[in-house]
């Protein structure tokens, strides 16, 4: 990832619609989905800033890995998790089978094999553990966003449900999300390319009243993305589980 986008995030990460509002729907996934041990470990892969933390924490003894040494730092800086140098697929430092729940956030589309990678993070998992990943979708919404973010590829849920299943693992809940502002997203990302839009501006949040107006309409898939698939989104969610 570019670490400018790293720096940028640690900025506005808390507060910006997109990533707050995501945090909800997760966390709105995860309460309906995840059903932890009292004494659960989580490990979230590729943690960044360590925006999710506070959220993944509730889960269980939380611990993390991320290859950018600033990012890195700020993450541990938050004093919620064990954070470690790693990377995907051969860089993760714990042990195969460890982990209750492993979360993948906005990481596959950033490592060249990403079955490879995958395959890694499913590894990490307990017999009965879940896994939590999420991806950018539709190669055709590919903008500057992607390039500036160090991006490799969007999917489509199709194809993200037959990774999962090549890599040795069972989905049990797929879907597409940001869909209530899909018609915004997309016309932000092409529309942007045309006008000769700096990259790094879709980062930054929009001024306060807008920035509150989406992170509310995005925030109410919190109330219905667990209990159903949107057939279309700027993103895709999948837990999976092991197959065997």
């Amino acid at each position: 990832m570019n670490p400018e986008a790293y720096s940028i995030a640690a900025e506005v990460e808390e507060h910006h619609w997109w990533f707050a509002a995501r945090r909800e729907i997760l966390g709105a996934i995860l309460g309906r989905l995840y059903a932890g041990a009292r004494d659960a470990s989580v490990l979230e892969v590729g943690c960044g800033n360590g925006g999710n933390l506070p959220m993944l924490s509730r889960y269980g003894a939380l611990h993390a890995t991320e290859i950018e040494d600033q990012a890195r730092a700020r993450a541990a800086a938050r004093g919620i998790a064990t954070v470690e140098k790693g990377w995907l697929p051969d860089g993760i430092p714990f042990a195969p089978g460890s982990f209750d729940l492993v979360a993948g956030l906005d990481v596959l589309e950033h490592v060249e094999d990403d079955a490879a990678a995958l395959r890694a993070l499913g590894d990490r998992l307990k017999p009965d553990g879940l896994l939590l990943l999420t991806v950018p979708a539709y190669m055709w919404l590919w903008s500057g966003h992607d390039d500036f973010s160090h991006h490799l590829r969007r999917y489509t849920l199709s194809a993200m449900k037959a990774l999962v299943g090549r890599c040795g693992l069972r989905v049990t809940y797929a879907s597409y999300f940001n869909t209530l502002l899909f018609p915004f997203g997309a016309g932000r990302a092409k529309l942007g390319g045309l006008l000769g839009a700096d990259p790094g501006e879709s980062v930054r949040p929009p001024a306060a009243p807008l920035n509150g107006i989406l992170r509310f309409v995005f925030g109410l898939e919190r109330h219905f993305l667990p209990k159903m698939s949107l057939p279309f989104g700027m993103s895709i969610v999948v837990c999976a589980r092991r197959a065997n």
